[in-house]
Formats: C-alpha cells, structure tokens, sequence
C-alpha cells in the first residue's frame, strides 16, 4: 500500500514561495543575487560564524573544505564511517585516505576517544560528523587537533540550529559545512552553506567558490579584471533557491521547537518500549543542544529492525534505515579497510529505524506510529500505563 505517511514532507512555511517570486521578478535569477547576500548575512547573524558562503548542496561545501584543508596523494584524514558518502569523498577526491573511526554507542557520533590512535604522521584533519543533529565532543575534538597541528571540518549538515556548550555547531570547528537539502530541517530543495570560522580561509574560499577566479574581487572593484587564478568549481547556487531559504531561515527557531514538539511527543509515547527493554530512544548528552533533526530507534538486532519497518510500512508509515558503513562498501574496501574493524559502527547500523519526522506532522501522527509499534511489540496501552 502506498504510505500514509511519509518519512518526510519538505517543510513550507512563512513567506518562502513570496520571496521566490519577488527573486523571479527581480530579474537576478543566477548566483549571489540579493537573496544570496541576505541568506549569508542571515546564517552570519544567527550563528556568529566569521563568514558564511551560500552552496550547491552540502557535498560542495564538503569538497571546497578539503581544497582549503589543502589535501593531496597519500594525505589521511579522520572522520566516521557511519556518515553519508559525502563526507569521505570530497576527501578521496584530493587522493587523500579517509581513516575510519567507531562511534560511540550513545550518540552515534566519532568516538573521540579512539582518534589520537588513528593519528599518524600523515595525518592533515579530523572531519567530525553531527549525527541527527546532536555534537560530537567538540571541546576534546578540537583540543587533540590542535595538539597534533589538525585542522577541523565539522560536517553539520543535519545541524543547522544544534548547539554545544552554548556554540551553535558548524562554527566551532575552522570550517563548518551545512546542508538544506529537503530531507533537512531548514531547505531549499537543494543548497547547503560552508562556513569560515578562520579568517585564513576566506579569501581562498571565495574564489573556490567561484570556479577558481577571483571574480568577487572584481565585483566590489578590488581588481580591474578577473581571472584563473585557483582551482574550483561552480559552487554558487541559484539566488531562487536563496530566496527560498531566507524564508526558512526566517522561521528557523519556529521549525526547529515544533520538530522538538514532535520528538518528545514520540519519546514520551515509546518509553514504556524503552522501559521493556525492547528498543533504545536517542541519547542526546547534558551540553548539547539537539535540532530534532530525526527520531531513531535502535532495536534488538538486524532481524527484529527489518520486521518492524515492514510491519510500519505495511501499516501505511514509512521508517527507513542509514547508513551501510562506508567501511564496508567497495571503495571503502579499496582504500584497506574490511568489515569487522569498527564493531560498533556495524552492530548499531544494522539496528537503527527512522520514524517520520517533519513539520506538518501532528501529534495524532506520532501517536498512530507509536500505536503502530506498540502492536508490533504485542503490547497495549493499557498494559503500558500499567
């Protein structure tokens, strides 16, 4: 049957498809139009990053940071993986090895307990991933980088609103990479930002962005022409999907609480499984900040994960499962690594389901699903308020 309800629905709200039609109107359809420069003003505004460079899509951002890492043959870097390829190939596009690290069992995120271990002479970064919006350990990420002269590329691409101590993730790190994608929390159908929270990188990242010409320059008269001068790509997105996500970014603080709403609706109506031993909800730890990015569940093993997301879809709600570990896919097994090297990586995605989750879900959806599981379980509501 086909689902009635979906994993996700696109989030519209506020004055977003206005602002597109006043970008068409304008006439500036192209890049780094009025709404491009309003959305970077606004991502700056919001979470003090240094400067803020609209994108293509999160992988691009992704990629300039490992041009700007300056990354080459036989290069490593360290990064989780349990993350969206992404993440390793804007490094394996330089010829540089991804080196693989757990995660830890709490928050799915790099184990920063186990990274001075992969450190080695040819080490040049460490690339955390904010797993569902929830920090990595920031403050020891950073303090062993800096101790080993790293750099640090924060993948916050579900962590647009997420904080830790305090500091809103993406800018904690010496480049923070985002993504609005319209499986994300904040969208423009496509898009994504890459932050520069070192003033070394800024001019560089400009002309990254924009195909390897300093092109920037010679539009707030700097230069008198431009020219090839770097490496780079088109990177620039559309200033129609600008306009989108400035609405977006507008309503950011309102999309996120409602996201909250719904996680701990779906927390507070599963903790009697919990409670039962027979799923894990999300650990989010005491100093961070989630953006309710998603709402997982670990189950018992790989079998007992496959049969609840068919008994959910059968029932008409979609749930699915992320990632297959980079590590155990063909190019991950070209750069060395084998399935077996990261045993907590490879129990915990083979038993991690994804509820729907997006923001004009209502609380009789959350409950509708939870009913759904609790039917799986073979357990009533009334035994649960027991």
């Amino acid at each position: 049957m086909s689902a009635k309800l979906p994993f996700n629905r696109p989030c519209t709200i506020g004055p977003d498809a206005a602002y597109v039609r006043e970008a068409i109107a304008s006439g500036h359809l192209c890049g780094d139009g009025p709404y491009s420069k309003r959305a970077q003003a606004l991502l700056e505004a919001k979470f003090g990053a240094l400067h803020a460079l609209l994108t293509t899509s999160c992988t691009a951002a992704l990629e300039m940071s490992a041009l700007l890492c300056d990354l080459k043959a036989g290069d490593e870097v360290i990064l989780p993986s349990y993350t969206f390829v992404s993440t390793a190939n804007a490094i394996a596009l330089r010829g540089a090895r991804p080196v693989f690290v757990d995660i830890r069992p709490d928050t799915l995120n790099l184990d920063e307990r186990l990274i001075e271990a992969a450190i080695t002479p040819r080490t040049r970064a460490i690339w955390p991933v904010h797993y569902a919006g929830v920090a990595c350990e920031m403050d020891t990420i950073m303090s062993i980088a800096r101790r080993h002269g790293l750099l640090v590329v924060e993948d916050a691409a579900q962590a647009v609103f997420a904080s830790y101590k305090g500091r809103w993730l993406g800018t904690i790190g010496d480049l923070g990479c985002y993504s609005f994608h319209e499986t994300k929390n904040i969208v423009c159908g496509e898009g994504g930002a890459l932050l520069v929270n070192d003033e070394r990188f800024a001019r560089r990242a400009e002309i990254l962005r924009e195909k390897g010409t300093n092109r920037s320059q010679f539009l707030r008269g700097q230069v008198d022409k431009y020219t090839w001068v770097d490496l780079g790509s088109s990177y620039v997105p559309s200033d129609i999907l600008a306009a989108y996500l400035v609405g977006q970014l507008e309503a950011g603080e309102r999309i996120t609480a409602k996201r909250g709403e719904l996680c701990a609706e779906y927390a507070r109506l599963l903790a009697p499984l919990a409670d039962r031993g027979l799923l894990r909800l999300p650990v989010v730890p005491a100093d961070c900040v989630a953006n309710h990015h998603m709402f997982q569940v670990i189950t018992a093993d790989r079998g007992t994960r496959g049969a609840l997301m068919d008994h959910l879809r059968s029932a008409g709600f979609m749930a699915t499962f992320h990632y297959v570990p980079l590590h155990t896919s063909p190019v991950g097994k070209s750069h060395g690594w084998r399935e077996g090297s990261l045993p907590v990586t490879e129990d915990l995605s083979a038993r991690l389901l994804r509820l729907p989750l997006f923001y004009d879900m209502s609380h009789a959806d959350t409950s509708a699903v939870a009913r759904a599981m609790f039917a799986f379980y073979g357990v009533t509501w009334e035994d649960a308020a027991a």
